[in-house]
């Protein structure tokens, strides 16, 4: 199919403002779809699940349906879907559950691609706990993550591997089904971070072979609620602190306090919105949204070479990353600025982009940037446009004559 941009643009009411929303990988805008689920669930009357009562059953229905839309996502089963506030209040929470398995001479391996998200938390559990924490190494001339590498690291003592499905810095996608089969093969068990691979790829956790998989609305439409899938049976085995009346089944025994149910709504209108980028799929709501986030990604390829190139061909910038795989995020830097003062720039033409590390501290380190400020990122969402991309382009070769600031 051509991916009719317009026509998804129209669904945005925050692009209608005149900027350029090129900070998606930090979170993306909300089509008025989600915004009019979370309205009417207040609207509608809502109240706590379990109750007698017609707002409570609506609560009871808005959560079993939210958890059936994150199955059809990401190919997991709605019985594993334990929902939270964020990705890092529930990757917290995992690392403090499975833990409590580990003891001395045990051995986590996290990368230095990740997001610090997948990383301190299972750094600060290792240290609880007395495992060793082993560290994947990036190629700093591509930014690869090469999977060669685990088959040393992995030993009959690793208990768990945590790695990132795409880079939020730099886009790398690493070659995981490798590196999760590594793995399993040692008898250790994967935590993916899906944030950033999931607005752009179609997801099927079973080929990832992640048994946590973690993602948040926020990056792909939807409000501001994360998720981590597994499979219930390996969720039965796993028992987190909880208030004694609270649930003590899975999934719910996962959730703290009482969910946000208004958004969680949104979730499902987002869902929804996914699976219908591509008019033309039809069936049920996995095959939906199969379809279209494939449509998503063969668009945002295309939109992103558009960015490289033209950055690539100023001599003022450095762009940072040549993997081989790529969700549609650029890192560079402009000669002459610091990255803050190159957001201002971009800022002051309607162009939001972001500037620093983004909790990439680990791979900014290793590009040996921290200490420097970091780099500018520009992420596409499937709601970018050439036009935008040009905009950007246009501002950052001005910075070579110092003709913005």
């Amino acid at each position: 199919m051509s991916f009719d941009v317009k026509r998804v643009r129209a669904a945005y009411p925050a692009l209608t403002d005149g900027y350029a929303y090129l900070d998606g990988a930090a979170g993306t805008q909300v089509p008025a779809a989600v915004i009019d689920a979370i309205a009417e669930t207040y609207r509608s009357g809502i109240a706590n699940a379990g109750g007698a009562f017609p707002a409570s059953r609506r609560a009871d229905a808005i959560l079993a349906e939210c958890r059936r839309a994150l199955a059809d996502l990401t190919g997991a089963e709605p019985e594993g879907v334990i929902l939270g506030p964020n990705m890092t209040t529930l990757t917290y929470r995992l690392a403090d559950t499975l833990s409590r398995q580990w003891g001395p001479g045990d051995e986590v391996i996290v990368s230095r691609l990740d997001h610090d998200a997948n990383i301190r938390p299972w750094v600060q559990a290792a240290e609880r706990s007395g495992a060793a924490v082993r560290w994947a190494e990036v190629d700093i001339s591509t930014a690869e993550l090469p999977a060669g590498q685990y088959g040393a690291l992995l030993s009959e003592r690793t208990r768990l591997v945590a790695i990132t499905a795409a880079s939020n810095l730099v886009g790398t996608r690493p070659d995981v089904p490798a590196i999760t089969a590594a793995a399993h093969g040692a008898g250790a068990l994967c935590y993916v971070d899906g944030v950033h691979a999931t607005p752009h790829v179609p997801v099927d956790v079973r080929a990832l072979g992640a048994d946590f998989y973690a993602t948040s609305a926020y990056k792909w439409s939807g409000p501001h609620i994360g998720t981590v899938v597994a499979d219930p049976a390996l969720l039965e085995t796993l028992h987190p602190d909880r208030l004694v009346p609270a649930p003590s089944g899975v999934p719910g025994r996962f959730e703290r306090g009482t969910p946000a149910y208004a958004d969680l709504a949104g979730v499902i209108a987002a869902v929804e919105h996914l699976a219908g980028l591509d008019p033309a799929a039809a069936g049920p709501r996995r095959e939906r949204v199969l379809a279209s986030m494939a449509a998503v990604e063969r668009y945002e390829g295309q939109l992103f070479s558009r960015l490289l190139s033209g950055l690539a061909a100023m001599a003022h910038v450095r762009l940072y990353g040549q993997a081989a795989r790529r969700a549609p995020t650029a890192f560079f830097t402009v000669t002459g600025y610091t990255p803050r003062e190159v957001a201002d720039a971009l800022a002051a033409r309607q162009v939001n982009v972001w500037n620093g590390d983004n909790y990439a501290r680990e791979l900014a380190v290793a590009l040996g940037l921290r200490d420097s400020g970091g780099g500018v990122r520009a992420g596409l969402a499937h709601y970018n446009d050439e036009a935008e991309v040009d905009r950007l382009l246009a501002a950052v070769a001005e910075l070579a004559a110092g003709g913005v600031r």
